[in-house]
Parts: C-alpha cells; sequence; structure tokens
C-alpha cells in the first residue's frame, strides 16, 4: 500500500512463516521442504499487471519464486471494496489453511473498511467459506491482517494496523478460534508512534519478535510473552529506500533468518536481508544474485509447505510459460527489449512484458534455445553485426542461425546459466553499456557480463 500523506498513515503488509512458530503458526513440520507466497499485483504505472484478487508463487528454497496460473490470481474477493491487498497464509492448527487480507482494491486510502477478507482452504488449491470478518466498529482502516496462534490462551489471534484513539496507527489483536466470530478489539502493540504491518515470529529459544514499519524502516520488537502490550522495541532498523511490509522467514535447511522488505512504491521491489541470531537484532543486506520475487508482486506473506503440497500446487495452478533472464553483476537488471534493441534494465519498469521469454527450440539446431518474445510473439532475440535486437522471424536460415543460442553453465558461476551463439560459436551473449551483443569472453568481467539466471 501507500499512505495518505494528509493522514501521516504507513501502510504496508507482510506476512509471516513459521519454523519456529512464526505468527504463532504451528512449528514448521519436519516434512517441509518448500514454501508458498501470497501477494497481490501492483504494476508501476497501475496498469498491465495490477490485480486485487490472491495471488501464489511457489519456492523450493523460500528466496527464488515461481509465480503460479501464470502470475493470475487464483481467488477475488466479491464482497466490500472487491479487491485485496496484503495477503497472508496461516496453516491452522488441523493442518488446514486460512488466508486474511485487507479488504481494499486499488489505492483508495480513505476507504475504510472494519472488516478484513477471509477463506477457508484444505490444500490451497480449492477455497471455501469466504467471508468478510468484522473486526471493529471504529471509523478507521483494518490493514494488513495476519494470525498467530496462542497456546496460553487456546485460541488465534488476528493481528492488523488500525489508528488508536490518540489517532497514531498501532497493531492492534482481536482473538478467535474459528475466524467467524472474533473477540473485542485490543492495542496489541502500541510504541507511542505510527507503527504498521505487524509480522510476529513466536517461540524462539522463548522470545516472540514482533517486525513492524517505523518510518518506512523495518524494526524489531521482543516480548517473552504474547500479552498485549508486553513488546518493546529493540532491533536496528533497516530499509532499502522507503520500505514497508517486514516478513521474517526461517530457512528449512540451516539456521539462518530472512528478513523480507517492500519498497514503497507501486510494482515494488522486495529486498531481503538475513541473520544467523533473531536475539540479536541486527541483519545484513542479503546479495540480489540469491533471491527473485515474483514480477509485480506486493506486500507478500510466506508460508512454509511439504513436497505434496507444492506439488500439487504445480500441477493444480501451472508453472509460467515463459521467463526472466537476470543480470549476473548487476542483479537488480533484466533482459528485457526497448525499442526493439535488447538490453537490461533495472526493475520495474513498463512493460513489464518486455521483460518475459518463452525458452523454445533453437530455430536453427533444436538442441539450442531462442528467445521468443512474450509480448511480440513474432519476433525473436537475434544478432546483427553483433547487436542483439528483438526482430520478425523472416523464416529465413541466417536469421534462424542469428536467433539460435547453445545454453551452457554460466561462465562467472556454474549455478547460472550462459548463452554461446550458434553461428558464432567463439562469442556469448552478453551485456556492455547495459545493451546486448554477441561478443568473444576474455576477462573475468566479460564472464560475469555473460552470465545470467533463467527464473521467473
Amino acid at each position: 500500500m501507500t499512505p495518505d500523506p494528509s493522514r501521516r498513515l504507513f501502510l504496508g503488509a507482510a506476512a509471516s512463516v513459521p519454523l519456529a512458530l512464526t505468527l504463532g503458526t504451528p512449528a514448521a513440520h519436519a516434512a517441509d521442504s518448500a514454501y508458498v507466497m501470497a501477494y497481490f499485483t501492483e504494476s508501476t504505472s497501475l496498469g498491465l499487471g495490477t490485480d486485487y484478487g490472491l495471488h501464489l508463487a511457489v519456492s523450493t528454497d523460500g528466496l527464488r519464486w515461481m509465480p503460479l496460473n501464470q502470475n493470475n490470481p487464483v481467488v477475488t474477493p466479491t464482497e466490500g471494496a472487491g479487491g485485496l491487498r496484503d495477503p497472508f497464509i496461516l496453516r491452522k492448527q488441523d493442518g488446514t489453511f486460512v488466508v486474511l487480507a485487507t479488504d481494499l482494491k486499488g489505492t483508495d486510502w480513505s476507504y475504510n473498511s472494519q472488516y478484513i477478507h477471509v477463506w477457508n482452504s484444505a490444500d490451497l488449491r480449492t477455497f471455501t467459506g469466504y467471508h468478510r470478518l468484522k473486526l471493529h466498529d471504529m471509523t478507521t482502516h483494518s490493514w494488513a491482517p495476519e494470525a498467530f496462534w496462542d497456546a496460553g490462551r487456546g485460541q488465534y489471534g488476528i493481528l492488523y494496523s488500525s489508528v488508536n484513539s490518540s489517532g497514531h496507527n498501532v497493531i492492534m489483536v482481536n482473538y478467535t478460534t474459528d475466524f467467524v466470530t472474533v473477540s473485542a478489539p485490543q492495542v496489541f502493540f502500541d510504541p507511542g508512534y505510527d507503527v504498521i504491518d505487524g509480522n510476529l515470529t513466536v517461540g524462539v529459544n522463548g522470545v516472540n519478535y514482533l517486525y513492524f514499519k517505523k518510518d518506512q524502516t523495518l524494526v524489531g520488537a521482543k516480548s517473552t510473552t504474547l500479552a498485549p502490550g508486553s513488546f518493546t522495541p529493540f532491533s536496528t532498523g533497516v530499509a532499502h529506500g522507503g520500505t514497508e511490509a517486514p516478513t521474517v522467514v526461517k530457512s528449512l535447511t540451516s539456521g539462518t533468518w530472512y528478513l523480507w522488505g517492500d519498497t514503497y512504491t507501486p510494482n515494488g521491489v522486495f529486498y531481503a536481508w538475513q541473520s544467523t541470531d533473531l536475539a540479536a537484532g541486527t541483519w545484513t543486506a542479503l546479495d540480489q544474485r540469491l533471491y527473485t520475487q515474483p514480477v509485480n508482486s506486493k506486500h507478500c506473506g510466506i508460508q512454509p509447505i511439504t513436497s505434496t503440497v507444492y506439488d500439487n500446487l504445480v500441477a493444480r495452478w501451472g508453472a509460467p510459460a515463459w521467463n526472466r533472464l537476470k543480470s549476473y553483476n548487476y542483479p537488480g537488471r533484466y533482459v528485457r527489449h526497448a525499442n526493439y534493441v535488447a538490453r537490461i534494465d533495472t526493475y520495474p519498469f513498463d512493460l513489464y512484458t518486455d521483460a518475459q521469454w518463452k525458452l523454445v527450440p533453437g530455430l536453427a539446431d533444436g538442441s539450442g534455445v531462442s528467445f521468443q518474445s512474450v509480448n511480440h510473439p513474432t519476433r525473436y532475440l537475434r544478432h546483427y553485426n553483433y547487436e542483439v535486437r528483438l526482430d520478425v522471424n523472416d523464416g529465413t536460415s541466417t536469421f534462424a542461425a542469428d536467433a539460435t543460442f547453445h545454453r551452457t553453465a554460466g561462465l562467472a558461476d556454474a549455478s547460472w546459466s550462459s548463452f554461446r551463439s550458434y553461428n558464432n560459436p567463439t562469442r556469448y551473449l552478453r551485456h556492455a553499456d547495459y545493451v546486448l551483443r554477441v561478443d568473444p569472453v576474455a576477462t573475468a568481467t566479460d564472464r560475469q557480463d555473460a552470465t545470467f539466471h533463467v527464473g521467473y
């Protein structure tokens, strides 16, 4: 979300992930081996690629994400504003899921809903019991809902951001057993200044951690109980520009924790920090080479899942029919076409579809690969005088050869990819001054320029 400056309100959403009870979810199951992300989409111009339905992506490492259903929504609200922001997935005590989301479509910050959207799901392939849940009677919003299991109460807590009687945002809580009826709202966290986007990690060595947005920075508080009013700020704040929507996620294979944040713009950029000690409250920026967000994704919520759930989600919703190529030495940039010239540009940009490619069998050699444009499907990347551009396939053998590459292990990192020209086999696809060419590769810089990650 973005705030209404006249009201000094800070928006954004987040979600959580358990792995030692994140947001009160049961501790990550021993069988968990993957993650699911919930999000909505917003493009730079709020045009193509903007959708306020529930989107899902999956990942095996919690860092590189594959959008499902071609990055289209899997379900969309039909009540209230008719759209959502800030979706969150909780795995309940019985192993099924509940999805919560802000009742708001678009960026009309004057729309103050006392309700949130709720769905039940056995497996995130079907969604049932849709309803809006009223949380309070105040003439203000209910933003960025998340939920956790409070074992001491034997109830779920629903956290959300709302304006209190003193006029600033606080984190509220209601308790429920069924997400149909709730207790009266209580203030869960109020440090005396605007806070929003509460993300709770429960029961790490007897301590609970609440991350939130303060002045466009992500900050943490902690408590040895889950009692409302018990949390005290303690961490060093992190940000990359204006940042919101903290989401704390634990690796399923190591002791590393990740803190995700979303930049404060439409089509925001996710950044991630890492720590091996939540108690220290300090975070180190994660190399952007290691993570990739779903295109146009905003305000995510992340939940560990089993390999069976992962496989079933992919089988139900399908993997993307396209890829994006990330630059190795400029990992904030992706291969795209602009005015039919191939280049690497900083994400986000419009049109985002300029950076989507179908990697099809090579036009000149089926064992190779050709890059077919998604938004100009009659055009392919080809080299001409060693410069790479997006041209219409004229059906000639020369075009086919110019548009064919052999994919190899990445020249700078074997876990990435490089692409050798079919008809100039001493030359590789690389960027120079952000423009793509096919050139010989000799230096370490050349090898980095010629290395890409094929993802989504």
